[in-house]
């Protein structure tokens, strides 16, 4: 059996990638660009793919391709109708990133809350050794306890965080769907939980229902100027409306790990303002601790051999 990965660079390299225990042909790409697919599946019956589009009109030049093993969650960049019509199994990870993810969320609500980068640049440029005492005061600190964190995203990663929350004193706003009521006692009305946030942090898939459902509107609900903290998808938040809400005093600060696009194309808004000291982006790694890696690649060893075995297991499609 020939398998094929397309971006093992989207992997960290200390990961150990063990192979699956059938016998088979193992090819291996660092990246690959979309009009490189066809060609590189072409003889496949097992491709991999973390976010390499495997589109329809790839899919049709692929008569051996039997299975799509993804090393993540989500699968927006697959086309499940064609993989459906074409018998072709679809298996994701879940519930690999359970730790890391929950972890760089308070990585970036506390180096903003407590301004980190500015205090940290203050240090680099040598004003704190022109002010002539033991401490600098020159952005504003704040401590979580007693605040309230508005989590968006009601699934393992959003849990995961208000966990965290409640440790450090929060009080915990789990926000009903957008445009959506009656959902039961763990949610808080959207409005409500908009207005009240003094942290809001996004844990939502991307969907037709949830793309910009952060934009300039939403924005001006905030009325206690949030940081806005977003670890899950890009395009969840206009990054227009975001650069404007910074720029409004809408919100505090800014911490993403995801674009709409990535890497950024050159004319995202967003990179105009990395140099706030109230704006962080790190470069969609929130899900990479090499902890969390390893275990998505133990995952994706087990999807092959379960797939090899007629028992395909984590089926999307």
């Amino acid at each position: 059996m020939r398998i094929v990965f397309l971006d093992r660079g989207s992997i960290g390299p200390s990961v150990e990638l063990h192979r699956p225990a059938f016998d088979h042909e193992w090819v291996v790409y660092d990246r690959t660009a979309p009009d490189q697919v066809a060609e590189r599946l072409a003889d496949a019956e097992i491709a991999i793919s973390n976010k390499v589009p495997i589109r329809r009109d790839s899919i049709e030049k692929l008569p051996k391709l039997k299975m799509i093993a993804i090393p993540a969650t989500g699968y927006d960049a697959f086309d499940l109708d064609a993989c459906r019509e074409r018998g072709i199994v679809v298996s994701n990870v879940r519930g690999y990133a359970i730790n890391t993810v929950p972890e760089h969320t308070f990585a970036l609500i506390l180096a903003l809350r407590r301004n980190i980068v500015g205090f940290r640049q203050d240090v680099i440029d040598g004003e704190w050794q022109k002010s002539g005492q033991f401490c600098f005061f020159n952005h504003p600190i704040s401590d979580l306890s007693g605040s309230t964190l508005g989590i968006i995203g009601e699934g393992v990663l959003g849990q995961g965080v208000a966990h965290l929350a409640r440790a450090f004193g929060m009080r915990v706003l789990f926000a009903a769907h957008k445009g959506v009521s009656g959902l039961g006692p763990l949610y808080t009305p959207w409005d409500e939980v908009l207005e009240t946030s003094d942290v809001i942090t996004l844990h939502s898939p991307l969907l037709p229902a949830t793309r910009n459902m952060i934009a300039e509107p939403e924005f001006r609900q905030m009325k206690r100027r949030p940081l806005l903290v977003n670890c899950s998808r890009g395009g969840l938040v206009h990054e227009g409306d975001l650069v404007k809400a910074l720029d409004e005093g809408w919100i505090s600060g800014a911490g993403f790990d995801v674009l709409t696009s990535e890497p950024p194309a050159p004319d995202n808004p967003l990179l105009t303002v990395l140099d706030r000291p109230n704006v962080i982006v790190t470069p969609h790694v929130a899900w990479a601790s090499d902890e969390a890696m390893q275990i998505l690649w133990n995952q994706v060893r087990d999807h092959l051999e379960n797939f090899a075995r007629g028992e395909p297991s984590n089926v999307v499609t």
